[in-house]
């Protein structure tokens, strides 16, 4: 009896909003020692392609949107011929957050719930997106998270100012998923007051919102040095 595939249909079988993702691959690379990380071969297949196609797997996302570089669209899109749910490639912004809104734009207005996804983030799994998916149907905002294992220190002029306590920390991933209309608030606000973020989830914090955190995976590591590069290798190496 294969519990996975069970699993799976009685999940399929519960509804949940529209949802559409955002695949977010404009960056620069600028720490991969010119290495194009979305473009780079892994295990045989681009990094996005491999992003893609685990959200083209899952049978809550509806549809969805990657946002590039002008020079990756066209590559891109040859890419991804044959899967039916990416509906546009279109050109990221001069930030993450302008990038983030031009994928929202392309999505069509059926879309509810929107997931966030970084690109280079190629090992995500369907069941990391669905149960994030269905957090976020339930609170509005939702991302998954995996605890630190380091200890943190928080430091001011290079010297240590506290040390929080490590068990309330968490290490948080994507897709983030939220209410259409409340993310695009959110990032009008943010956008408004000239406050910087670092992912979409601190762009809703600020609206005074909640953001439900689910359990994440350690395998979805975020490629942006050439031995992430190398370590997702070795992961997918393993499931073989």
């Amino acid at each position: 009896m294969d519990i996975s595939k069970i699993t799976r249909a009685m999940r399929k079988a519960l509804p949940v909003g529209y949802c559409g993702a955002v695949i977010v691959a404009a960056g620069t690379a600028s720490r991969m020692g010119g290495i194009d990380k979305i473009m780079a071969p892994l295990g045989g297949e681009p990094v996005i392609l491999r992003t893609v196609r685990a959200f083209q797997a899952c049978d809550v996302i509806r549809e969805i949107v990657i946002v590039t570089r002008p020079d990756l669209i066209d590559p891109i899109m040859d890419l991804c011929q044959g899967l039916d749910k990416v509906q546009a490639v279109v050109c990221g912004g001069s930030s993450r957050p302008e990038s983030v809104e031009n994928g929202l734009s392309a999505l069509s207005d059926k879309v509810k719930l929107v997931a966030i996804q970084d690109g280079a983030r190629p090992l995500i799994t369907w069941q990391v997106i669905d149960r994030t998916v269905r957090a976020a149907h339930t609170y509005g905002a939702a991302a998954p998270a995996v605890p630190v294992k380091d200890t943190i220190k928080e430091i001011r002029g290079g010297i240590v100012a506290q040390t929080p306590d490590r068990s309330t920390l968490r290490a948080v991933q994507t897709p983030q998923v939220f209410d259409k209309a409340l993310l695009q608030g959110a990032l009008k606000k943010a956008a408004q007051k000239n406050i910087p973020i670092t992912d979409d989830c601190s762009a809703v914090e600020l609206m005074g919102a909640s953001v439900r955190l689910v359990e994440g995976d350690e395998r979805n590591l975020k490629i942006t040095t050439p031995l992430d590069l190398k370590i997702a290798e070795l992961l997918l190496e393993e499931e073989i």
